[in-house]
């Protein structure tokens, strides 16, 4: 597994730039937001033709990353990317291994390969219409690799099927806590 921060300040596509770690209770709340893109990015759409554009000048990628399970254990985090209106455009969710928070504050998780994208609602975009888990020829290579038992790899796929329901029936906590931070920023 591959040990990941998320800390977005040196990205090369965004020239400027704002980063705030805010903690709640059982997350960090990381939110970024890209002032000057210098080259935006557009994704696939979860059960849509087409691409989303998730990242441009104004957008902000806010991540729930939660504190409670620590290193060693199974989880996710959960990474909403809004327009430069605050409107979600695409929801995405890590699946990892452990997790915790380092001396400087950011949070970091062990990755297991697999994440879950979630399409937003057009008609309310905090409901999530349409998933897709991506990545599973990564976790597959890692198993290949001996990076990851056989026996993780099969319970990271039932977590990312698990996620998927629960973001599409609105019951998945950390968007709960995200769509919470941007209504109520905790300030």
């Amino acid at each position: 597994m591959k040990r990941k921060t998320f800390d977005l300040r040196a990205w090369p596509r965004v020239t400027h730039h704002t980063q705030t770690v805010t903690h709640v209770p059982g997350y960090v709340i990381v939110d970024f937001t890209a002032h000057a893109v210098i080259r935006p990015l557009d994704v696939p759409v979860p059960g849509a033709e087409g691409l989303a554009r998730v990242l441009d000048s104004g957008f902000r990628w806010v991540r729930a990353h939660p504190t409670e399970t620590g290193e060693g254990m199974a989880g996710y985090a959960l990474t909403a990317m809004l327009d430069a209106d605050g409107r979600p455009v695409q929801f995405y969710v890590d699946l990892h291994g452990g997790e915790g928070v380092n001396d400087t504050g950011l949070p970091w998780h062990d990755d297991l390969y697999l994440d879950v994208i979630g399409r937003p609602d057009a008609a309310d975009p905090w409901q999530v219409a349409a998933t897709r888990v991506i990545d599973g020829d990564d976790l597959q290579d890692a198993v290949d690799s001996g990076q990851v038992s056989a026996d993780l790899a099969r319970q990271t796929w039932q977590a990312a099927h698990t996620v998927a329901a629960q973001l599409q029936a609105g019951v998945f906590a950390p968007l709960d806590v995200l769509r919470r931070y941007l209504e109520d920023p905790y300030t």
